[in-house]
């Protein structure tokens, strides 16, 4: 993340030595706090300048789900004539379709937090790794004289 706001990165070779005193403060605690780490740098690497794609997909499957399962228990209702007031599929159907709208919203509200953010600083929402330049410019079709075209005028 570092490289790409134009932070040289470069490896250094270390002398490790055994452990002379103490204990190892790695534990499985630690592991823990570097998977959510490791998931905050895959979410900012993948998804920081569009989060309502993850938030949204997210939502979007939430209200599916829910959807889909309060037409089942409609369908059960109205064709079956079965009392569903009682089942906890209807309170599951309710979360879910709740959560997928608190999902949808939290990533357009992100949407607009990520826009402001680039557009204050005058940041692009992109980075340029390189820059690629032609040695030789090929012409453009509009430039090629009418009869050096090959083709047939039949």
């Amino acid at each position: 993340m570092a490289s790409w706001v134009g932070v040289s990165v470069a490896e250094l070779p270390v002398n490790h030595r055994p452990r002379t005193a103490g204990r190892s403060k790695y534990g499985l605690s630690r592991t823990v706090r570097v998977i959510l780490d490791l998931l905050t740098v895959k979410f900012l690497l993948s998804y920081a300048t569009r989060p309502i794609q993850i938030f949204g997909l997210i939502g979007l499957v939430f209200l599916g789900a829910g959807s889909a399962t309060g037409l089942y228990l409609s369908f059960v209702r109205l064709f079956m004539d079965e009392p569903i007031g009682n089942r906890p599929l209807l309170l599951l159907a309710v979360l879910l379709v709740l959560v997928g709208i608190q999902l949808i919203t939290m990533g357009l509200l992100a949407e607009m937090l990520a826009r402001t953010y680039h557009e204050s600083q005058n940041k692009p929402i992109y980075v340029v790794k390189e820059i690629l330049t032609r040695r030789e410019r090929s012409p453009l079709p509009e430039e090629i004289p009418s009869g050096a075209s090959g083709a047939s005028g039949g």
